[in-house]
């Protein structure tokens, strides 16, 4: 269980908040001449939206939303892609509703990381070209489509994010693979497969199994990612279970460094029936943040620009950590300028 200082609740984080000074719309210089750029895995969360908890009473409306949040913050990752291929008319929309700096990082869909999928969620014309078997199903994996059907999934997430792509605002693609993804040949296969699929597009991969950084895998796969300039994410997360890695700064390509914070809440880590809200319901302390600042003053001395992610995202937790961390940035890096 979580104690009251990390569930404060929404009015007491809505304080915390108040007494920030500034907030992370503004990038941070980065060490390499580049930024280090703080933000929140969605902004549409229902905790989020309920009136008073971030958003004003008057931003009722996705566009609303969205343009009150980018005058807060620099960096967005966009979570509903995993669930849902996104079409080229939202890119569109990301893009005319922030500001010319700012910047998208998006989840990769579930199919194309080895996770299942809601047939549902796939367009209607994608659904009607399922073999009979799997149509019937009422979750997918990647693995089960015919080939010309996971191409196509492929093309279709690549077209929709072009906007964004074509803009200079879209960071990177998060690759996060299940906890089922174990350091086997044809898994690091599958990683070099979606690397050369996206091109051009940026990426970076998070890990979900401890056995990738036992003591007979850490080094080599660390080795595996700097040798392929693949972005390893680095993650705050509860310790010591199968699904769960260490906090360790690694930075293997110098384009791009990533830090996403799931909270420490190991009683709900791997709860079943539990939202992705209470999952990572978890408010963090001053001390916390403090700890991972020189870790991402370390990543940007090494990465030309660093993405910080709070994926805390119960009501305004991940928003007021997320300004709080980067004031903390802020007043660390103005002393050693």
């Amino acid at each position: 269980m979580t104690t009251p200082s990390h569930d404060p609740g929404s009015a007491a984080a809505r304080e915390q908040a108040a007494g920030v000074e500034g907030d992370g719309a503004e990038p941070i210089a980065g060490a390499r001449g580049g930024s280090i750029r703080v933000g929140t895995a969605s902004w549409t969360d229902p905790t989020l939206t309920k009136p008073g908890v971030f958003y004003p009473r008057g931003a009722t409306t996705p566009e609303d939303r969205l343009r009150y949040y980018a005058s807060h913050f620099s960096l967005v990752e966009i979570d509903a892609t995993y669930y849902a291929l996104p079409t080229r008319r939202m890119a569109e929309l990301w893009l005319a509703r922030t500001p010319p700096d700012f910047t998208f990082d998006c989840k990769a869909n579930a199919l194309m990381t080895g996770q299942p999928m809601e047939v549902k969620r796939l367009p209607a014309d994608l659904r009607a070209e399922l073999p009979a078997s799997l149509a019937e199903k009422p979750r997918i994996y990647g693995k089960d489509l015919p080939p010309e059907l996971y191409d196509e999934i492929w093309s279709r997430f690549l077209d929709a994010l072009q906007p964004l792509h074509s803009a200079g605002k879209l960071g990177s693609v998060l690759l996060q693979y299940p906890r089922w993804f174990t350091p086997r040949a044809d898994n690091v296969d599958a990683i070099l497969d979606a690397r050369e699929r996206l091109g051009d597009v940026g990426s970076a991969v998070e890990l979900r199994n401890a056995l990738w950084f036992n003591a007979r895998n850490a080094e080599r796969t660390l080795r595996f990612f700097t040798e392929h300039a693949i972005p390893f994410v680095m993650v705050d997360e509860p310790h010591g279970f199968p699904n769960s890695v260490p906090p360790i700064v690694a930075v293997t390509s110098t384009r791009l460094a990533i830090g996403r914070f799931h909270g420490r809440r190991a009683d709900t880590w791997n709860a079943r029936n539990v939202s992705v809200a209470e999952r990572f319901r978890y408010f963090y302390d001053r001390d916390e943040l403090a700890e991972w600042v020189p870790r991402i003053e370390e990543a940007a001395a090494e990465a030309r620009d660093v993405h910080v992610i709070m994926n805390n995202c119960y009501a305004n937790y991940g928003t007021t950590n997320a300004s709080q961390l980067a004031m903390l940035l802020r007043g660390a890096n103005s002393t050693m300028t």
